[in-house]
């Protein structure tokens, strides 16, 4: 239960993030100052849902499991984003990248807890 609840923030905290680095992108008439007030703006809750995700985390899995997991999160959260919002079509390259991602992910899952 733990793992999911802390993947569930991940999944939400990097939502926010995503939405604020990037959704401006489709608004390259505003001003540069309001872009980075309202992504200032939407990213606030990113730190209410990482910071719990961590806290909540860290001794279920290592520090370094936990950043791994955040990244394959934080780059599939962005490769929906992307495709649905900036209608961006993802290539074989994006899949093989994608796919050395979860690599990565049990790879280090399978590293000895504290």
């Amino acid at each position: 239960m733990k793992t999911l609840q802390v993947v569930l923030l991940l999944v939400g905290s990097n939502t926010f993030m995503t939405i604020a680095w990037y959704g401006h992108l489709k608004y390259k008439q505003a001003a540069l100052w309001s872009a980075i007030l309202v992504s200032w703006l939407i990213a606030m809750p990113e730190y209410a849902l990482q910071v719990p995700a961590n806290r909540f985390g860290y001794g279920e899995f290592t520090a370094t499991q936990l950043k791994v997991i955040q990244e394959a999160i934080s780059l599939s959260v962005f490769a929906v984003f992307a495709f649905f919002y900036l209608k961006e079509t993802p290539t074989w390259r994006t899949a093989l990248a994608f796919a050395l991602i979860i690599g990565a992910v049990l790879l280090i899952r399978g590293e000895n807890h504290q």
